[in-house]
């Protein structure tokens, strides 16, 4: 199983970025997915999570009305779409999942999940 994330980068505050989580080995279909931030010195902390039918979401309130997580399970990717972003967003963004038995579930613990990618760096600084 592999969770390639991608789109990281340095970024303006103010900017955006789009990362990507491409899923082999599984079907996400049948998975929570959901992504993880972990600034330096910091633990790592939930940003926003999906349902396997997309129909429930969940984002920390740090990021809400700024971030849009989505999922395609025809292409086994997810994405995150950040806009205004902000210097305190700067960390290394991973995602995961989770194989739930509700479509409509979000998992909110990390210690659940069991499927991890590498992580990606965003950087927000000018």
């Amino acid at each position: 199983v592999q969770l390639q994330a991608s789109g990281g980068g340095l970024v303006q505050p103010g900017g955006s970025l789009r990362l990507s989580c491409v899923v082999s080995g599984r079907t996400l279909s049948n998975y929570c997915m959901s992504w993880f931030r972990q600034a330096p010195g910091k633990e790592r902390v939930l940003v926003a999570g999906i349902s396997r039918g997309g129909g429930t979401i969940h984002y920390a309130d740090s990021v809400q009305g700024r971030f849009t997580i989505s999922r395609d399970n025809a292409e086994n990717t997810g994405h995150l779409q950040m806009n205004s972003l902000k210097p305190e967003d700067t960390a290394v963004y991973v995602c995961a999942m989770v194989r739930v038995v509700g479509t409509e579930y979000v998992e909110l613990d990390s210690q659940i999940y069991n499927y991890w990618g590498q992580g990606t760096l965003v950087t927000v600084s000018s």
